[in-house]
């Protein structure tokens, strides 16, 4: 496991082991694919729809498993981002996961290095090399709430990018309200760090295990003997809803010995912020006496003191933790407890502050722009601002978390199409710049935009009357119309204007 830049985890699987969730509960795609195929019982869907850009590529590694053996991948060095859209229920809650297995599409031997965006916040670096070297798939996922009707995870070149950004699979999933609910996903999402059963070494648990096909990873501690659940717990009245199968083992110590976990395994984190989950169970037959009392700390800080844990299962959690470097959790007996600590399972999430996003209003506007238009850019897609090296081709933006269009400038790139009237909408433009194109229709009625210094629309084909309403443009001081098949005159409050520029 190697951590990627921007704080979020990379974690590999084997290429031969993964499996999928109900289309009922979200979507999977199995991205390059042009067919539907099963996975055992459940249907994974081609991305078609989903993404608008990009080539498709079949892998001919002998042992790969169904959804690996497509990819899509990104030769168009000029979109900014490519963007997949999903619906979702805004306000809902999503685990997102994107899968990578290089295969050498693109005839290299070492996999592209890029950006992965979600929701126009940069969510990683994707970097597969070290896990494609070992034979490895590689999977990052988050969770986040959703701010609209869709969600967006786009990839984007970056510095390091020297061929095309590629995905296999990406998989939405929507949660219970209940699960992470401390979490306060207006500000932050939760990058996993960690998901681990402890004392357990098979494979890795999932669907259907996990009715939300979170991956629980197997570990272990030879240090610690291993103990067997005697008893299945009743996971659905845990908020977080972990699956039984993570409490059938455990790790623990004998009576009155502390037991010490250095978890995740070697991994030093970055000084931040972390959600902690760690679940417990006394794996001994239920009665009135399997239970045991010790004290939870994590490196050296009092996480939890005189923890009850019996055969029913217990867990408990952290929000807002701060940790840096090894993390080590230790359990200290109370004195006389019959029967040393035990820990089942445990999550680790980094806290990732949401870095804004564009206005909803604006969002609103450019997508009926581009629905306007009969070939808008090919990277119009996700947020339109953010990350602001990211941002739709042609526009730019105010700065802040809640960011503006200021300037569309999309002059001679072959625009065809109508100007909508929900362009008015777009009340933070100084700078509209749409000349040289096949522009068709008649000019809205811009007057709303008050902050409108320049509005070129020469060289097009646009038709009906000049409106007169760009007579109420007080801060318009460029005007180009020339070259249309307009009607009528230019307003005379504008003709009377001193310093302003008409053709």
């Amino acid at each position: 496991m190697s951590l990627c830049i921007f704080l979020l985890w990379l974690v590999s699987i084997p290429v031969c082991h993964i499996h999928a969730i109900p289309a009922a509960r979200g979507f999977l795609l199995n991205c390059g694919s042009s067919k539907e195929i099963n996975v055992g019982s459940l249907r994974w869907i081609t991305d078609e729809g989903f993404v608008s850009s990009g080539n498709k590529s079949t892998l001919d590694t002998p042992g790969l498993l169904p959804v690996l053996k497509t990819l899509r991948f990104f030769p168009d060095k000029s979109e900014r981002k490519h963007c997949y859209e999903i619906p979702v229920i805004k306000g809902g809650r999503y685990l997102v996961r994107t899968t990578y297995y290089y295969g050498g599409f693109d005839g290299g031997k070492e996999p592209p290095v890029f950006d992965q965006i979600i929701e126009g916040m940069k969510w990683s670096v994707v970097n597969t090399t070290e896990d494609y070297a070992q034979g490895l798939s590689s999977y990052y996922e988050i969770i986040m709430a959703a701010t609209g009707k869709t969600l967006s995870v786009c990839l984007a070149r970056n510095q390091q990018t020297v061929s095309s950004p590629f995905i296999s699979t990406l998989e939405l999933e929507n949660i219970e309200d209940s699960m992470y609910n401390s979490t306060d996903f207006h500000s932050y999402a939760l990058s996993t760090v960690a998901r681990s059963s402890f004392g357990y070494d098979g494979d890795m648990i999932s669907f259907p295990d996990d009715q939300y096909n979170r991956y629980w990873q197997p570990f272990t501690d030879e240090k610690f003997p291993v103990v067997f659940s005697h008893s299945n717990v009743t996971t659905s009245n845990f908020w977080n809803i972990p699956p039984t199968k993570a409490f059938t083992n455990a790790i623990t110590a004998s009576r009155g010995k502390t037991l010490k976990v250095q978890w995740p395994a070697n991994v030093s984190l970055p000084r931040t912020n972390y959600y902690i989950a760690l679940y417990f169970q006394d794996s001994r037959t239920p009665s009135p006496f399997s239970w045991r009392i010790f004290n939870v700390s994590i490196n050296g800080k009092q996480f939890f003191q005189d923890l009850n844990v019996t055969a029913a299962g217990v867990t408990v959690s952290a929000t807002n933790w701060p940790l840096s470097g090894l993390t080590e959790i230790t359990m200290t007996p109370e004195l006389g407890t019959p029967v040393g600590p035990i820990i089942s399972a445990g999550e680790i999430f980094q806290l990732i502050p949401l870095a804004g996003r564009t206005v909803t209003r604006d969002v609103m506007a450019m997508e009926e722009l581009a629905r306007s238009l009969n070939n808008p850019p090919t990277d119009w897609h996700g947020d339109p601002c953010l990350p602001r090296e990211n941002s739709w081709t042609g526009i730019t933006c105010s700065k802040g978390k809640l960011a503006r269009v200021t300037t569309l400038n999309l002059t001679d790139t072959g625009l065809s199409g109508s100007l909508p009237p929900s362009l008015a909408n777009l009340t933070g433009l100084t700078h509209i710049w749409l000349g040289g194109n096949k522009l068709t229709g008649e000019i809205p009625d811009l007057s709303t935009l008050n902050e409108l210094v320049s509005l070129r629309l020469d060289n097009n084909e646009l038709d009906g009357w000049i409106p007169k309403s760009l007579g109420d443009l007080d801060n318009l001081q460029e005007l180009f119309l020339q070259n249309n098949n307009l009607k009528g005159r230019v307003p005379n409050a504008l003709k009377k204007r001193t310093g302003i520029n008409i053709q």
